[in-house]
């Protein structure tokens, strides 16, 4: 099986990464965790002069370090669980990355946390993965978690 496990630095991303611990054999399972870096918006490009100014660069290079770190730090607990794992960084929307790369690296299952916003932060925020479950050409388990 392989397991597509989205990750961002939460709460629910944990809560996802414990259930796949919890239910699924490492035998069976192949994992890819995948954190997605959103782009900086273009107005703030365009406010710091360019994508190339140097705090807009450097703002990039931290946030790609941290999106390595988290990961870094999820493949560790996984493979000491016993899961195979590869891990990868991409940029763009969290929605269409996931629903891509599930499709492109043919994902059984793809694995995501839920915040669990409702109403306005909802309606502003988008729920990543209500969109990811109902695009999904593969199965989708949402984990919720109850801060």
């Amino acid at each position: 099986m392989r397991i597509l496990l989205a990750l961002d630095d939460s709460e629910c991303s944990t809560g996802a990464m414990d259930s796949l611990i919890a239910q699924f054999k490492t035998k069976d399972a192949t994992v890819r965790l995948l954190h997605v870096v959103e782009p900086f918006p273009e107005r703030l490009a365009k406010r710091r002069g360019s994508r190339q100014s140097p705090d807009f660069v450097a703002a990039r290079v931290e946030q790609r370090k941290l999106a390595e770190e988290l990961l870094s730090r999820g493949t560790e607990k996984l493979r000491s669980a016993g899961f195979k794992v590869t891990s990868l960084v991409k940029e763009g929307d969290p929605r269409d990355v996931i629903l891509n790369h599930s499709e492109t690296w043919h994902a059984d299952l793809i694995l995501v946390g839920s915040h669990g916003r409702t109403g306005l932060d909802r309606f502003l925020m988008g729920s990543v993965s209500e969109a990811v479950a109902r695009h999904a050409r593969c199965s989708v388990e949402i984990v919720r978690v109850n801060a």
